[in-house]
């Protein structure tokens, strides 16, 4: 597998990053299934992995921990904080409070004595970004973090912050992992761009936006998109955004044929094959469905095919919105009305 470099840490990885959002109750219960699939990612070359400590109430952290015994110095290791972790609305987000205790739940439940890349899950609409900067400087001045990063950030946020790093002397962002996909391209517009300008790696999630590119939902299919997890216009299937997402599949499944690939290896590649993305985030939550993302690694996609992608979702548009999950409070129609008296 070709390693690539993580902005300008020095750092390489693979091109596809490991999620570990299915190991636990939210999705594989099994603990020794999923430390197989771990140990499998890892032989296969994959050397990232990505977790978060809300992943099912902290068992995915656990679970990660666990399978990387013996092996954790040939990972490099990502996690995230902000959301909530119990009914106290101080324990979530990003105030020093918060982090400072949080970090050391992590560590324990991942078993090591530091982790990679700390990352903001979410950004805070009522948190001073040097609040969470000054924290996290903290704790990679203490050597239980090596790098930080930032999750689901607008453009502006993502200059906002590198501004306050520089300003105040503080540890910068050095990742932004944003939802990406090509069904979801909004971030080609401003988030690339920023990224590529600050020097920043790129971890994308979503690569198959989440599950419409699996082939698992068609046209023709008896059953149409749920979600436990995520319910809403995501899935409303009489959207007429989402009746086109279901057009679009068709003609990529067909485009993947003619190609030699399979619908998930299309969509896969496609994203890695952005010359700003540095990994895409795959979360399996089965052995096989792991096998079916590995290939995509191998995947070169010639301009005639990206040619042909770009006809049917152009660049920087997202089929729909709804899809948007990165700027929160900045991005909806209803943040940009302006307000009454």
């Amino acid at each position: 597998m070709e390693y690539r470099s993580l902005g300008r840490t020095g750092v390489r990885v693979s091109p596809l990053c490991l999620g570990a959002m299915m190991f636990g109750p939210w999705g594989n219960d099994d603990r020794a299934d999923c430390t197989r699939i771990i140990h499998r990612a890892l032989d296969a070359g994959i050397n990232f992995v990505d977790t978060a400590d809300v992943y099912s109430g902290g068992a995915s952290e656990e679970i990660v921990g666990g399978a990387l015994s013996g092996r954790r110095d040939d990972v490099f290791l990502a996690t995230r904080f902000f959301m909530p972790m119990s009914e106290d609305p101080n324990q979530r987000g990003g105030s020093r409070r918060w982090i400072i205790r949080e970090v050391e739940n992590s560590l324990r439940r991942l078993n090591t004595d530091h982790i990679d890349l700390y990352q903001v899950h979410r950004p805070s609409p009522d948190t001073d970004v040097e609040e969470t900067l000054g924290a996290l400087t903290d704790l990679v001045r203490q050597g239980k973090i090596r790098y930080i990063g930032s999750s689901s950030y607008s453009g502006s946020q993502i200059v906002e912050a590198q501004w306050a790093s520089k300003a105040r002397n503080l540890e910068r962002f050095v990742t932004e992992q944003p939802p990406y996909s090509i069904l979801v391209r909004g971030i080609e517009e401003d988030i690339l761009p920023a990224v590529q300008r600050h020097g920043m790696g790129t971890l994308t999630y979503s690569p198959l936006a989440g599950g419409w590119l699996s082939g698992r939902w068609r046209k023709d299919s008896a059953s149409a998109p749920t979600s436990s997890a995520r319910p809403g216009a995501r899935f409303d299937m009489t959207s007429p955004a989402n009746q086109r997402k279901l057009d679009i599949v068709e003609e990529l499944a067909q485009l993947a044929e003619q190609a030699g690939l399979t619908l998930i290896e299309l969509a896969i590649a496609f994203v890695i094959n952005h010359p700003g993305v540095t990994a895409a985030i795959v979360g399996p939550r089965t052995m096989e469905q792991l096998g079916s993302y590995l290939p995509a690694a191998e995947v070169t996609l010639p301009t005639e095919i990206l040619d042909r992608i770009d006809k049917l979702v152009a660049p920087g548009v997202t089929v729909n919105p709804d899809d948007n999950s990165y700027g929160a409070h900045e991005l909806t129609p209803l943040a940009r009305r302006r307000s009454r008296p």
